[in-house]
C-alpha cells in the first residue's frame, strides 16, 4: 500500500469514526418523549318526568308502551324542550293527553371546566294517566331536585316536594322513611317514594319522586296502566382534575420531581452544564468524534514518515 492510498484510508476512517460519534447522541436522546394527557369535561343531565309504562287496551290483547322523557336536557351539547304532551295509539281515538301538567317546569344542566350542575324545578304540578282524561294521578305544589358535582369537592344532591300532594283525588302526607301507598277502590293504587338521593366518589342523582302505579280506569279504551314514572331527576359527573404541568427534564432539581435530590450511593457525580459555554448533551460526543479523527489521522503521519 502506496502512501497515497494510506492517507486516503485514514481519512475515511476518521470520517467513519466521526459520524458514528455523532450519530450516537439523537440516538441516545430518541427514547424520551413527550407525555399528551387527554382530558374530558364532566357531564350533568336534568329531566322532568320520565315514564316507563304499559297500557293495556280494552279491544286489543298487547301492551301499549308509553316510554317518554319529557323536557330532559343533557350537558355537555344541551338542548331546552319544552314538550309536555304524548301521542298513544288506540287511546281516546289517537289523541294526544297531556301527562304532565304545571305552571313552571324548569329543567337545567351545565358543565364547566370545573363543575357540573343540573336541577329541576316545577311548580303546581299534575300528572295524568292514559284512561284518566279527569282525574290527576297526582298534583304536587314544588318539586325541586339538584345535583352538584365540582372537581375537588364530594359531589351533592338533594331533592324535595313542598307543601299539598294529592294522589287519585285523596289528600296524602308523604314520609321520607319509606313509601306512600295510595289506594282509591275502583280505580287502583299507586306507591310513591319520595326523595331519592345517591352519590359516589364522582356522581350525584337525585330524584324528587318515583310513583309505580297499577290502575284499572275502564275508561278510553284502556283496561290497566301499569310501570313508573320518575318526577323532576337531576344527576352529574365530576369533571376531572387539571393535570399537573410536566417537570422540567433539564433541571435536575424541580422540587416537582421526589427524587431529585436521591444520590445513588457509589455513583460518580454528574458533570457539570455546559449551557454556559454553549455546550450541549450532544458536545462530548462531538468531542469524541473530533478526538477519534485526531487519534487516526496523527497514526496516519507517523506510519507514512516510518515507510519514508
Amino acid at each position: 500500500m502506496n502512501s497515497d492510498t494510506f492517507r486516503t484510508s485514514a481519512r475515511r476512517l476518521a470520517t467513519l469514526a466521526t459520524a458514528t460519534a455523532l450519530a450516537a447522541g439523537p440516538a441516545a436522546l430518541a427514547g424520551t418523549g413527550t407525555a399528551h394527557a387527554t382530558t374530558d369535561h364532566g357531564r350533568a343531565s336534568a329531566v322532568v318526568l320520565r315514564t316507563g309504562l304499559d297500557v293495556s287496551l280494552l279491544d286489543k290483547t298487547v301492551n301499549v308502551p308509553l316510554a317518554v322523557s319529557l323536557n330532559a336536557v343533557q350537558a355537555p351539547q344541551s338542548a331546552d324542550r319544552t314538550a309536555l304532551t304524548a301521542t298513544l295509539d288506540g287511546v281516546d281515538g289517537g289523541k294526544p293527553f297531556n301527562v304532565l301538567g304545571a305552571d313552571a317546569a324548569a329543567a337545567k344542566a351545565t358543565v364547566t371546566a370545573d363543575r357540573a350542575e343540573a336541577s329541576v324545578h316545577l311548580a303546581h304540578a299534575r300528572l295524568h294517566l292514559p284512561g284518566l282524561p279527569l282525574l290527576s294521578l297526582v298534583e304536587l305544589d314544588t318539586v325541586m331536585s339538584k345535583a352538584t358535582c365540582e372537581t375537588g369537592r364530594r359531589p351533592e344532591a338533594d331533592a324535595d316536594v313542598l307543601g299539598a300532594v294529592t294522589v287519585l283525588g285523596k289528600r296524602v302526607t308523604l314520609s321520607a322513611g319509606g313509601p306512600t301507598d295510595v289506594k282509591v277502590p275502583g280505580v287502583g293504587e299507586v306507591r310513591l317514594d319520595l326523595s331519592r338521593r345517591e352519590t359516589t366518589s364522582t356522581t350525584a342523582a337525585a330524584v324528587a319522586l318515583e310513583l309505580k302505579v297499577s290502575i284499572n280506569p275502564l275508561k278510553l279504551n284502556v283496561a290497566e296502566v301499569e310501570g313508573t314514572l320518575t318526577l323532576a331527576k337531576a344527576t352529574c359527573e365530576t369533571p376531572p382534575a387539571p393535570a399537573a404541568a410536566p417537570a422540567d427534564p433539564a433541571d435536575p432539581a424541580d422540587p416537582a420531581d421526589p427524587v431529585s435530590d436521591v444520590k445513588v450511593q457509589g455513583a460518580p457525580e454528574k458533570p457539570a452544564k455546559l449551557a454556559e459555554t454553549g455546550g450541549s448533551s450532544v458536545t462530548p460526543y462531538v468531542l469524541g468524534g473530533a478526538l477519534a479523527l485526531i487519534l487516526v489521522g496523527a497514526g496516519a503521519v507517523t506510519v507514512v514518515r516510518r515507510r519514508r
